[in-house]
């Protein structure tokens, strides 16, 4: 491994440590067969300014990392540079002002608890490990996103480097298309941030959740009556379905049952205020059929992380796909709910915010992420063996085969872009895309960057 003048390393394709690089390039344990010909560990800015020259110069196309979860590894790509963004983990608060400027491979969980001690927050993801980098250009649909918007929202500004490898500045002022563009372009975009502007929020003064687990044989009911009663909740409260096998805790029974989770989660100023809002949830028609109920507790932005690492542990195997649709939540996830039932490992699940963008047009606006319908729902095989490779992706495809007729399209973020050519194109509303294409055509256009993976591994 060569260390650049900025401080930076490279590794070419046959080096010594080449292998150990490329793994850790995709957090996923099942690891994409792509093989770039160099990757650039970059340092700065200057670093990563130089790479994009060095690839122009050899005829390498280029894909970017910051260091989260892509389930596709969809920067990992053949005959290609890849650079490599996680070493880039600078984060500066300006309390005053409620904004701050990070670096790409800031995650939530560093981020959360330094804005905390100011009394701020943003919507970081729901896992922790999370990277801002990636997170930020697909959208962000995080913590409390009902209120404060998806977190590209609160991207006020960037510092980025263009395919001809000059450092520019994307706000309102100057640059105003890319910012637009950064906002849920995904892992398709045209140039390297390597700086994120953030307008910040104050931090709530108390979470608060609720959990009912069911048998998953009422998966249509709940979910009939947690969509219902969502429209009588506040913008605050963020519920989610999670279609699964029962955590250990909430049944003694062995084996342990499929179970439809109900979560509520409440920001609110006070306890008081956000047990107050999670009242609509009380009156629940199959009460007396709950396996499980932990009603108000309070709860920490630390243990919301801890939860979703339980959930998606380090070191596993992982496939996921996204679908919106104009269908009910009871109907997708009735279909869904048959999946889960025959899954082949017992950690795989299906997730589904219920209301996951906000409705408020003004916290969507001025942004290329796209809202394809009111429901949302997640499918993701989680397993540990490598054998078991082929029958968990399988299960996947034959999973999201069952309501992808309901579909209106994906949320980039955790699309599966190797099942099908059109999933990129799919996760945004046609206009966005046009916009899109045209903005890559005048900003990139002798195509220095990779466009969406594709089925083939290559666009």
């Amino acid at each position: 491994m060569q260390v650049t003048d900025t401080g930076g390393t490279h590794v070419r394709r046959g080096d010594d440590a080449y292998g150990a690089v490329l793994a850790s390039m995709v957090w996923n344990g099942l690891k994409p067969s792509r093989f770039p010909e160099v990757i650039v560990r970059a340092a700065s800015a200057r670093d990563v300014s130089e790479a994009v020259a060095l690839a122009r110069s050899r005829g390498l196309r280029v894909a970017v990392r910051s260091g989260g979860h892509s389930w596709c590894g969809s920067s990992v790509r053949s005959d290609s540079m890849l650079i490599d963004l996680s070493g880039l983990r600078r984060g500066d608060i300006d309390a005053a002002s409620e904004t701050a400027t990070v670096q790409p491979a800031v995650t939530g969980s560093r981020l959360a608890p330094e804005l905390a001690a100011h009394g701020l927050a943003f919507p970081t993801g729901h896992c922790g490990s999370v990277a801002v980098g990636g997170y930020l250009l697909s959208g962000g649909l995080g913590w409390n996103s009902g209120a404060l918007g998806p977190a590209c929202r609160s991207v006020y500004g960037l510092e980025a480097v263009t395919a001809d490898g000059e450092v520019v500045r994307c706000d309102r002022e100057e640059n105003p298309e890319l910012l637009w563009a950064a906002r849920g372009a995904g892992p398709g975009f045209f140039v390297v941030v390597t700086r994120f502007l953030l307008h910040l929020h104050r931090v709530p003064g108390a979470i608060v959740s609720t959990t009912h687990a069911f048998p998953l044989a009422h998966v249509e009911e709940v979910a009939n009556w947690v969509t219902e009663t969502a429209s009588r909740l506040r913008p605050t409260v963020e519920v989610t379905l999670e279609l699964a096998t029962a955590a250990p805790h909430m049944t003694g029974a062995r084996p342990r049952p499929k179970v439809v989770v109900v979560i509520a989660t409440a920001f609110a100023d006070s306890a008081e205020q956000a047990v107050r809002s999670l009242r609509p949830l009380r009156n629940c028609p199959v009460a007396e059929r709950a396996l499980f109920d932990a009603v108000d507790e309070p709860v920490s932005l630390a243990a919301l992380y801890a939860a979703s690492d339980d959930v998606w542990p380090a070191h596993h195997r992982y496939a996921a796909d996204t679908l919106w649709s104009q269908a009910d939540l009871g109907t997708l996830l009735s279909r869904l709910g048959d999946a889960v039932e025959s899954a082949p490992s017992d950690k795989s699940l299906v997730l589904a915010p219920v209301s996951p963008a906000s409705h408020d047009e003004e916290l969507l606006r001025d942004m290329a992420f796209s809202v394809l319908g009111p429901s949302y729902v997640v499918p993701y095989a989680i397993w540990d063996d490598p054998a078991q490779d082929e029958v968990n992706t399988r299960w996947l495809r034959e999973a999201m085969g069952a309501v992808e007729p309901l579909g209106t399209g994906h949320y980039i973020a955790e699309a599966d872009l190797t099942a099908d050519p059109s999933r990129a194109e799919r996760s945004f509303t046609e206009r966005d895309w046009q916009r899109l294409q045209r903005l890559r055509a005048r900003h990139d256009p002798q195509d220095v960057f990779h466009s969406y993976l594709t089925p083939e591994g290559s666009c």
